[in-house]
C-alpha cells in the first residue's frame, strides 16, 4: 500500500471513529432500552428479555395447571426464552451495525476475539490476508 493509500485508509478510520464517538450516547441509550417480549404458540408462556438476552419477566397463564406436564412446560419456557433472546439480539445488531465495519461485525456479535484480531491484522499494511 502506498502513502496515498495509507492516508486514505487513515481518513476512513478517522471518519469511522468520529461516527462512533458522535453516536455513542444515543446508541448506549438505545441499547439499554432493548427488550423483546414473546408469547409461546400455545399462549401459556410469555417471556421478556433485555438487551443481552437476560430474562427480565416470565408470565405463566393459569391454564398450565389444567394439563400439568413439567417437561413440556420447561421446553415451552426454554423455547420462548430463546425466541425472545434472538429478537433482542436482532435489535442490538440493528442498532450497532452502522458502528462496526461489516468485516468485523459478526465476529463482534459472536464475541469472537480471534476473528476480530484476525480482521484487524488483515487491515494493517502487510497484514495477514486470510
Amino acid at each position: 500500500m502506498d502513502l496515498q493509500g495509507l492516508r486514505a485508509r487513515a481518513d476512513e478510520l478517522m471518519a469511522q471513529f468520529d461516527r462512533m464517538r458522535a453516536g455513542v450516547g444515543d446508541v448506549q441509550q438505545q441499547l439499554r432500552a432493548v427488550s423483546a417480549t414473546v408469547t409461546s404458540d400455545d399462549g401459556l408462556v410469555t417471556v421478556t428479555v433485555g438487551p443481552r438476552g437476560q430474562v427480565t419477566k416470565v408470565e405463566l397463564d393459569p391454564r398450565i395447571y389444567r394439563r400439568p406436564n413439567a417437561a413440556q412446560l420447561a421446553a415451552t419456557i426454554t423455547d420462548t426464552i430463546r425466541t425472545a433472546a434472538d429478537q433482542a439480539m436482532a435489535e442490538v445488531e440493528r442498532i450497532c451495525r452502522p458502528l462496526v465495519p461489516d468485516a468485523q461485525f459478526q465476529a463482534h456479535m459472536d464475541a469472537d476475539l480471534d476473528g476480530i484480531f484476525r480482521q484487524l491484522d488483515a487491515d494493517l499494511p502487510g497484514g495477514d490476508r486470510r
